[in-house]
C-alpha cells in the first residue's frame, strides 16, 4: 500500500494498492521493449501525433487532475494550472521537434577523393537508446514527473518511459499515467509507452534491469548520487541524467542597488518565496553592497518576509529537512536572524519564510550548501574584490544571476565570465525561478547542479539524451533511413552534406 497524503493537514486521504513485484519488472521492461519496436515503426510524423493526442489527452482531463495533484501537493488551483498548461505545451513543442527533424543531425558525406585518399560512402544520424527510466520532482507533479519534460523528449525520441511514482504525489502519478495512455490508444497506439513502478527497491531495481538503456532524475543529491552509482555499477553501464539542486547565488552591483534597490529587493523576496521557495532554481543566497548602497534592497525584504504567511511544503521529508537545514544556518557564527514570516499551524507540513544575514568572512559550508525551501541568506560585500572573492567560494549550480546598470558593467563582466563557467544558465536583470520552455533553453550545470553538465533537462535539446549517433558506410539506398537517402520522402529536412547545411 502506498499513501496519498494531503500535506496540508498530514494524513492519508488515500491508500493505493499497489506494488511492483521482481516479476512485475520484468513484464513491465518485456512490454517496454514491444513499445520501442511500435514507437520506431511510427516514425517521426506518427510520434508527433501521439503527443498532441497526449496534449490533448491532458487538457480534456485538467480538472480532475488539477484536483488530485492539488490535494497532494498543496500547490494550489492557479500554480497547477499553470503548470499543467506548461505540460501540455512540452508535448506539442516536441511534436514540432520531430516535424523539424533537425535534432537527427542527418548528415552525409558522398564517395569521393579527400587528400587522405578515397572516402566511402558514410551517412549519420541520431536512433532511439531503447526504454528508459524517468524519476520525477516532488515540486513538479505534472511539468517534473510522469507527464514531463523527461517523459516528453523520451517519447519523441523513440524511447518508452518507465517512470517512478512519486511518493509525495502518488495518486497524481498514476491518473497522469491513464491519461497520457488514453491519449496514446486515441492516436492508435497499442503498447505500454509509459509504464509505472512503485516502491524504492523496484526502483533501483530498474535502474539495473538489462532493458532500460537510460535514466533522468529529478531530486536530492543523496538519492540521486545512489542511482547514478547503480547505473555506473552494471554490467554495461548506462548514461544517468539527474538533477541534483546547488546553491544558486544571485549579485546585485553597487549602482543597481543604488539605483532601483527597492525593485530589486522586492522581486527577489518573491522569487526566493515562490512555491514556498521549493524551487531547484531559487536564489539561495544573495551578495548585496554593504551600507547605504544596500539600504533599500535590505529594507524591502524584511519588509516583505516579515508579512509573508507560512506556505505549505510537500511532504514530511521536505519539511523536516527545510527544518535541519535552517537551524543548522541560523547556529553558524556570523549570520543573524534579519525577518521571519509568519506561524505555521498547529498541522500538517509548513514552511515560514526567513531572511538571514551572513559576514562575507562565513561564506563557507553549510552556507555554501542548498536549503530548500523559503529561506534566503544576504551576504554583504565591501568592495567589488570582496564581492569577486566571495562568489569564488559558492560551487556550480544550475543558476546564477547579475542585476546590473551600465555604471556597473566592469565589475559585472567580471562575474558574467566567473558565472558561465560555473552554471548551466546567467541570469541578467531578473529572477531564475521560471525556466522557459524552449529551443534555447539550458537546465543543467556542473556537478552537484547535475550528473552531467553537457545537457538539458528543459528544452528542445533534451531529447539529445536519448539518443546514440550511427554510422552507415556504403549500405545500399534502398535500404537507407528515409532522413539519409539522397532524395529523401520528407522534404525539408536539416541536414549537411558534404559538409555543407542544406534543407533538404
Amino acid at each position: 500500500m502506498i499513501a496519498s497524503i494531503d500535506p496540508r493537514t498530514g494524513t492519508t486521504v488515500e491508500e493505493l494498492d499497489v506494488s511492483t513485484t521482481t516479476d512485475d519488472l520484468e513484464q513491465l521492461c518485456a512490454r517496454a521493449l514491444e513499445a520501442a519496436a511500435e514507437l520506431s515503426a511510427l516514425g517521426r510524423a506518427g510520434r508527433a501525433t501521439v503527443l498532441r493526442a497526449m496534449s490533448a489527452a491532458l487538457e480534456a482531463h485538467r480538472e480532475e487532475l488539477v484536483a488530485v495533484a492539488d490535494r497532494e501537493t498543496g500547490l494550489g488551483p492557479q500554480r497547477l494550472n499553470g503548470e499543467l498548461t506548461r505540460t501540455a505545451y512540452q508535448l506539442d513543442l516536441f511534436a514540432e521537434v520531430l516535424e523539424d527533424g533537425g535534432y537527427l543531425e542527418a548528415t552525409i558525406d558522398h564517395a569521393g577523393p579527400t587528400p587522405m585518399g578515397p572516402r566511402p560512402d558514410l551517412r549519420r544520424m541520431l536512433l532511439p537508446l531503447g526504454p528508459v527510466a524517468v524519476f520525477g520532482a516532488s515540486n513538479f507533479p505534472f511539468a517534473f514527473s510522469v507527464p514531463g519534460g523527461d517523459t516528453a523528449s523520451a517519447l519523441a525520441a523513440g524511447c518508452p518511459v518507465i517512470a517512478k511514482v512519486h511518493g509525495a504525489h502518488p495518486a497524481t502519478s498514476v491518473l497522469c499515467r491513464d491519461v497520457l495512455l488514453e491519449g496514446a490508444r486515441a492516436a492508435g497506439v497499442q503498447g505500454d509507452v509509459v509504464a509505472l513502478v512503485y516502491g524504492r527497491e523496484a526502483a533501483s531495481a530498474l535502474v539495473q534491469h538489462p532493458a532500460v538503456t537510460a535514466v533522468g532524475f529529478t531530486g536530492s543529491l543523496e538519492i540521486g548520487r545512489m542511482l547514478a552509482d547503480l547505473a555506473a555499477a552494471r554490467p554495461s553501464p548506462i548514461p544517468f541524467y539527474g538533477e541534483l539542486g546547488a546553491l544558486n547565488t544571485l549579485l546585485v552591483a553597487p549602482g543597481a542597488a543604488r539605483n532601483r534597490g527597492a525593485e530589486i529587493g522586492a522581486g527577489l523576496a518573491a522569487s526566493f518565496t515562490l512555491g514556498v521557495g521549493q524551487f531547484c532554481t531559487k536564489p539561495g543566497v544573495a551578495l548585496i553592497p554593504a551600507g547605504p548602497d544596500g539600504e533599500e534592497i535590505r529594507r524591502a525584504l524584511i519588509s516583505y518576509v516579515a508579512d509573508a504567511a507560512a506556505g505549505v511544503m510537500l511532504s514530511e521529508r521536505t519539511a523536516d529537512s527545510f527544518a535541519e537545514g535552517t537551524e543548522r544556518l541560523t547556529s553558524l557564527p556570523g549570520v543573524e536572524v534579519l525577518a521571519r514570516g509568519g506561524q505555521r499551524p498547529g498541522q500538517g507540513w509548513w514552511g515560514e519564510p526567513l531572511l538571514l544575514r551572513a559576514d562575507v568572512d562565513a561564506v563557507r559550508a553549510p552556507l555554501t550548501d542548498e536549503c530548500f525551501g523559503p529561506v534566503l541568506v544576504l551576504v554583504e560585500y565591501g568592495s567589488e574584490a570582496e564581492a569577486l572573492a566571495a562568489l569564488r567560494r559558492f560551487g556550480p549550480a544550475l543558476t546564477a544571476t547579475v542585476h546590473a546598470d551600465e555604471e556597473d558593467h566592469p565589475l559585472a563582466a567580471q562575474v558574467l565570465q566567473h558565472a558561465m563557467g560555473s552554471v548551466g544558465r546567467v541570469v541578467w536583470n531578473a529572477f531564475p525561478t521560471g525556466v522557459a520552455v524552449s529551443w534555447a533553453m539550458h537546465h543543467g550545470g556542473p556537478y552537484p547542479a547535475t550528473t552531467n553538465p553537457l545537457h538539458t533537462s528543459v528544452g528542445t535539446t533534451s531529447i539529445r539524451r536519448w539518443l546514440r549517433p550511427v554510422s552507415l558506410q556504403d549500405v545500399p539506398a534502398d535500404l537507407l533511413p528515409d532522413e539519409l537517402r539522397d532524395e529523401p520522402r520528407t522534404p525539408g529536412l536539416p541536414r549537411r552534406i558534404d559538409g555543407t547545411p542544406t534543407l533538404g
